[in-house]
């Protein structure tokens, strides 16, 4: 999986899985641009920006900001070859008929829609220059209904179906687009979260990058729409 002379734009850059996924790329020589909303989130994260990395404060539920994101990328790198969609947020506690406006509008803005706007950005950009690939991360639970998760669960499952339309839209343009379905992630804020439960049994950051990195990779050319579940316990 050797992404020299590649361009990776990366979203939610700064959390811990877009800080593994970025490390994993950056092994294998890619050239990253990384999106996030709060610069100084994304310095904390990386530091400054350097020939092989670019840094980008970018709100995805801005369609402006977006499309600046991708002109600043190009005009350092020339091509974006890989979109790895990590943007996304968590909300559970209200049943269905008690879900409200602000939490729906919460999760459908930050897991779905934040994936279709830089999708209508970055799409084109690919067809123009015959292909790329695009990976999105959705989640296991999203695969049925949950008790008290069901904005979440919907939301996520959106990012499924989306990959799917998207996959049977652009396979035949050269354009591989996947997902993955992990289950918890091992982050410091999930132990914080859940004190006495056992981490060993949830998904590590570096593991999780592997997978999408493998998605990102000529090894997955023949790969299309795939929601791929990562869950833990090797």
């Amino acid at each position: 999986m050797n992404f020299k002379h590649r361009t990776v734009m990366v979203t939610g850059a700064a959390g811990n899985l877009g800080q593994a996924v970025a490390a994993a790329f950056s092994a294998q020589g890619a050239q990253l641009v990384l999106l996030d909303r709060q610069l100084d989130a994304l310095h904390r994260a990386y530091g400054t920006a350097g020939t092989d990395r670019l840094l980008v404060a970018t709100d995805l539920l801005d369609a402006a900001q977006v499309a600046a994101a991708q002109a600043a990328a190009l005009a350092r790198f020339g091509r974006i070859d890989v979109l790895c969609n990590l943007a996304g947020g968590f909300r559970m506690g209200e049943a269905v008929h008690a879900t409200s406006d602000s939490t729906w509008d919460f999760l459908l803005d930050i897991n779905a829609r934040t994936l279709l706007n830089m999708a209508r950005s970055v799409v084109p950009h690919m067809l123009a220059h015959g292909g790329g690939k695009i990976v999105n991360v959705g989640a296991f639970a999203a695969q049925k209904g949950v008790a008290h998760m069901g904005a979440y669960c919907a939301s996520k499952s959106s990012v499924i179906r989306l990959t799917e339309a998207m996959a049977a839209e652009l396979r035949e343009q050269h354009i591989n687009v996947n997902c993955v379905l992990p289950t918890i992630l091992d982050t410091p804020e999930n132990r914080a979260a859940m004190p006495d439960a056992d981490p060993a049994r949830w998904v590590s950051t570096q593991d999780l990058a592997q997978v999408i990195m493998f998605l990102a990779s000529d090894a997955a050319r023949a790969v299309h729409g795939a929601a791929l579940p990562v869950t833990g316990l090797s």
